[in-house]
């Protein structure tokens, strides 16, 4: 899945970024951007893995909602300069096209399980 793909490399990235000495020193912070990152991914590989196709699209639903927190966690690593303006708009650029892709997929998914 191309989602699965986009999430995998935002994965990647989360984890280059919180390596680097700003982010070295928070936690907290560090930790919940990474959960944040790995929750999208997983989520999607687990809600593939499901039998039906209603619990498939509640864990994409799961997915994009850690999308946002993510989003959110990366405002608060820019305002306190573990990241700068580049690299924040590169992250938050990603975190939308995948939000993007997971509510085109929920959609997808919803009708075609209505005209079933």
């Amino acid at each position: 899945m191309e989602v699965w793909q986009l999430a995998r490399m935002l994965v990647k990235e989360v984890y280059e970024i919180t390596q680097k000495p700003e982010f070295q020193k928070d936690f907290g912070l560090k930790d919940q951007v990474r959960r944040c990152a790995v929750s999208i991914m997983a989520n999607i590989s687990e809600g593939f893995e499901r039998k039906t196709q209603k619990e498939f699209i509640q864990f994409l639903f799961i997915a994009k909602g850690s999308c946002g927190e993510l989003r959110s966690h990366f405002y608060i690593a820019f305002d306190l300069e573990y990241l700068n303006k580049e690299t924040f708009n590169n992250l938050q650029d990603q975190t939308i096209t995948i939000s993007k892709s997971l509510s085109g997929f929920i959609k997808y998914l919803s009708q075609s399980a209505i005209t079933k």
